[in-house]
């Protein structure tokens, strides 16, 4: 196995006009031998073109990609020893599962057909599938249909796997039950993965690292307790998490925040974290907002639940300001996110204390996104994914 590096890695798309689109621009990372690394990002970002560069299915407009050392640009896809899964599986209808796994191999190497199958029936014996080496694709579940198109990567023993968005056609509970097999299956075969997904909740519990892109640029990557935690700009820290982050716009005031709905006073060593940025935006997870009986500290603030979203083990629940005009629609009043237990009772209309402590908050630069100050993390926090 082998590492796999891209630096500076660009591509435009020409329109018929003259016209240029980049769909991805100066997208740089180096993804460790073994490497479980996770693309991720809205519609349209990028993540697949990507992916289909490494492949060798989309030419590079400027950048380079690395195998190992080795310079792959200008290899053709059967060159660059890379197995692929795509979205669809890409089955062949007509072929049995051992015909569909036996046939990259048929294509690429010159082993015999007893060796070929030898290999076949060991892969499937590892994916708990050996019953169904001699059906038909159309004689399939999608989980087993999308088993088989792992099997058919595994069996070529290549330098990386691809995969993009292989369980988007599974339903819920499979794919969550197919999320701890392919992670496991990875581990195993230690094989470098690259996996792009538009679902942050498979980027957050499968990748040793995560790549969040936005409109066709690297935003961010760092290991998922990272990303979650200490999120580089403003679009990492409301794409990553759910519910999202929430966010108040201020401006600073000395040593504190003014806004439209509240003004937050901070401490001298926070103040400091904001260099010479006067438009700030405020944000805090659902999680970090507390609920108290008394307020008693100068960070609680009066609001009404407007709200409860019952989530069986915990209830997220939309609060707003106490003082907000009545007047204005739910869509217009500024409201934010508290995250409870499941096991706390509270309703709609219930007047509460919101708690917003300092220790939890993040600041960002309103113009340009940047982050100026993420919550501390403990050591024990840092450790790996994986």
């Amino acid at each position: 196995m082998t590492n796999l590096e891209m630096d500076g890695v660009t591509k435009v798309f020409r329109e018929g006009g003259g016209g240029e689109i980049v769909a991805v621009s100066d997208f740089t990372v180096d993804i460790d031998d073994g490497e479980f690394l996770v693309l991720v990002g809205p519609s349209g970002c990028g993540k697949s073109t990507t992916l289909r560069m490494v492949a060798g299915l989309e030419t590079i407009t400027s950048g380079e990609m690395r195998l190992g050392g080795e310079r792959m640009n200008e290899k053709k896809p059967g060159e660059r020893d890379i197995a692929m899964v795509f979205q669809s599986y890409a089955l062949y209808p007509h072929m049995t599962v051992r015909e569909n796994m036996r046939f990259g191999l048929e294509e690429s190497t010159d082993m015999g057909k007893a060796e070929m199958n030898s290999l076949v029936e060991e892969t499937a014996e590892m994916l708990g599938m050996p019953e169904l080496l001699d059906r038909k694709p159309g004689e399939l579940s999608g989980g087993q249909q999308q088993r088989v198109a792992l099997g058919r990567a595994i069996v070529r023993d290549p330098e990386v796997f691809l995969m993009d968005e292989p369980l988007s056609n599974l339903d819920a509970k499979l794919r969550s039950q197919m999320r701890t097999e392919l992670q496991r299956l990875q581990e195993d075969l230690g094989v470098t993965t690259v996996y792009v997904t538009h679902d942050q909740t498979e980027a957050m519990t499968m990748g040793d690292r995560i790549a969040i892109l936005n409109d066709g640029k690297l935003q961010q990557v760092a290991t998922p307790i990272e990303a979650y935690h200490q999120p580089a700009n403003l679009f990492v820290a409301g794409f990553i998490g759910e519910p999202s982050m929430n966010f108040f716009e201020m401006e600073r005031d000395g040593s504190k925040l003014v806004g439209e709905q509240f003004d937050y006073a901070l401490s001298a060593e926070t103040a400091n974290e904001l260099g010479d940025s006067t438009n700030v935006t405020l944000g805090v997870r659902p999680e970090d907002v507390e609920l108290v009986s008394n307020g008693s500290d100068e960070h609680d603030f009066e609001t009404v639940v407007d709200v409860v979203e019952p989530m069986g083990n915990e209830n997220n629940v939309y609060l707003r300001f106490a003082d907000a005009d009545e007047s204005k629609t739910m869509e217009e009043r500024q409201t934010f996110v508290a995250t409870l237990s499941g096991m706390r009772s509270i309703e709609e209309g219930q007047e509460v204390v919101a708690r917003i402590p300092e220790d939890a908050i993040h600041l960002f630069d309103t113009e340009t996104g940047a982050a100026l100050r993420n919550r501390r993390l403990d050591q024990e926090a840092t450790l790996p994914n994986r």
